[in-house]
């Protein structure tokens, strides 16, 4: 059930709805609406653009050049197709994501998830600590003195006990990189030609390695993040938005997802430019090494890169932290909202601030290898990600936490796609760690033909067994009595408490399966860590 912090009026930062208005028709009132419900979506979507994203897809453009703008246009459809799940789920059960997992699968899963997202959600948060020192090392500031300030600015913005006065601060630093990237379009000169070629097809430039693959996942990684899920879910809560916003929530998102892509696009393209026609191509270090070599072409260009390295760290830890905040809140049933004071949601703040200063205090010991751990810290996310999605396709299917809000049968399969894609390029690159011989693309073919052969087999082995049980008949009624439902009725849905919730019945195959994926999971996450340290070694 919400408590009184996520019930009332919505506060956003360019609007307030109070109780009563959404009742309200008009192109002005929705215009209105709109205004105040945008947010979640475009935080948790610009802050994908955070440190470690924007060292990953300066690396693609200074390893590759314009080779790897495919696989950012691929990933709109992914962004908007999981975020867009977690909204509904957000909506319509006000109840976070941690939450969710940990009371319909129970506590082992709901662990092994949770304890996934906060061991890479620290390591991430270290990584944008890594940004600052690195952007303000641009300008000659020690990171001494830097990374406190920035540990400071985070802690203070968040815990003012105010929704509306954080999301006004995260408008202002995502305008502020909205502006960067002006210069950044228009200074470099891109070829304007290529860079359409290779937006539509796909390549890797020198060929399909091992490296390009971990660089794939670490670009998939650092734009579809697991932390995303857990973010928009606890913030729609936090938002107070209900089922009648979920239109605006969702054009919220996709406005978020195209913002990412454009902006990773142009930090790429603007790389290539960077270093062109200097030793550096191929070469990549760090995104300090990417904003000397904008420096010795041009000085103005060096700092508009170093601020947008430190805006977007900014972002990042302020939204990582705070979906780490949010889950550390559900899994131990403690108040966190950012509607709270301080002092009626201690554990809430405290946890964030402890977080905050924790990992800024990593990044100041000497000699950490902090090029090396944003990369492998992007991948490791890339790796994760297919048992996030899995767990999230499940509770959108589950009729008894989204109703007449579930999962359409042609997303289902489009979600499907999306994880076998995803499972596809960390196989590729467990099998090519493993076995260094073999050839990338001939490995990333034969998985997914494997993949498509398997997932053939399950479903046909599925639809064995729901005849044979006769349990067609019972879930096509179930989503028949849903699609009956009036549009009003649809609106008013909301998932009773979870208490009163059947418990889920998960077949011995969907056992199996999940059992296999997580013990997939943990040899590619080694597999992972011997690359890394084959790459920082090399």
């Amino acid at each position: 059930m919400l408590d009184e912090a996520h019930l009332g009026d919505i506060e956003g930062a360019l609007g307030r709805i109070r109780l009563g208005d959404e009742l309200r028709s008009g192109w002005r009132r929705r215009l209105i609406t709109f205004l105040a419900i945008i947010g979640p979506g475009l935080i948790v979507m610009v802050g994908d653009n955070d440190a470690g994203g924007v060292a990953t897809y300066a690396q693609a453009g200074q390893n590759y050049g314009y080779s790897m703008l495919w696989v950012l246009l691929l990933l709109i459809p992914v962004l908007i197709v999981n975020q867009e799940m977690v909204v509904r789920l957000g909506a319509v059960t006000g109840v976070g994501h941690a939450r969710l997992i940990n009371e319909r699968f129970g506590r082992f899963w709901g662990w092994f998830s949770v304890g996934d997202l906060f061991l890479l959600n620290f390591l991430t948060i270290v990584t944008e600590f890594i940004g600052v020192s690195l952007a303000m090392s641009y300008f000659g500031v020690s990171p001494y003195i830097s990374v406190p300030i920035a540990a400071a600015l985070l802690i203070v913005i968040t815990t003012s006990g105010s929704f509306r006065r954080w999301e006004r601060a995260m408008f202002l630093f995502i305008g502020a990189s909205l502006l960067l990237f002006v210069p950044l379009i228009f200074g470099v000169h891109p070829a304007v030609g290529s860079v359409a070629y290779h937006f539509v097809v796909p390549g890797v430039q020198g060929g399909v390695s091992s490296d390009a693959v971990l660089l794939i996942i670490a670009i998939v990684g650092t734009t579809v993040a697991p932390w995303q899920l857990f973010f928009q879910q606890s913030n729609v809560i936090d938002k107070r938005i209900t089922p009648r916003f979920i239109r605006y929530e969702r054009a919220d998102t996709l406005l978020g997802s195209f913002v990412v892509v454009l902006g990773a696009s142009v930090i790429l393209i603007a790389t290539v430019y960077a270093v062109s026609g200097t030793k550096l191509v191929g070469k990549f270090y760090s995104a300090l090494g990417v904003a000397n070599a904008f420096g010795a072409k041009s000085g103005f260009l060096g700092a508009v890169f170093a601020l947008t390295l430190l805006d977007a760290s900014i972002i990042g830890a302020a939204a990582v932290t705070l979906s780490t905040s949010y889950a550390f809140g559900d899994v131990f049933n403690m108040k966190h909202s950012l509607h709270r004071k301080f002092r009626d949601a201690k554990a809430f703040y405290a946890s964030y601030s402890a977080l905050v200063l924790v990992a800024a205090a990593i990044v100041l010991l000497p000699d950490a290898p902090l090029g090396l751990l944003t990369t492998a810290v992007q991948a490791l996310a890339g790796v994760l990600l297919p048992s996030a999605s899995v767990f999230l396709l499940l509770l959108c299917n589950d009729p008894e936490v989204l109703g007449p809000w579930m999962n359409k049968r042609w997303l289902n399969v489009v979600a499907a796609i999306i994880i076998g894609v995803l499972l596809m390029l960390s196989g590729t690159l467990v099998v090519t760690t493993l076995f260094s011989g073999l050839s990338s693309a001939a490995v990333a073919i034969w998985l997914a033909v494997a993949l498509v052969a398997g997932a053939g087999l399950a479903f046909g082995w599925l639809k064995f067994i729901q005849v044979r049980h006769g349990t067609v008949t019972g879930a096509g009624q179930v989503r028949a009595a849903f699609d009956a439902m009036t549009p009003e009725m649809r609106m008013n849905w909301r998932m009773p408490p979870l208490t009163l919730l059947k418990p889920v019945a998960w077949s011995p195959a969907t056992k199996l399966g999940i059992l296999l994926l997580r013990g997939y999971l943990v040899i590619s996450v080694l597999l992972l860590v011997v690359k890394a340290v084959q790459l920082g070694g090399g």
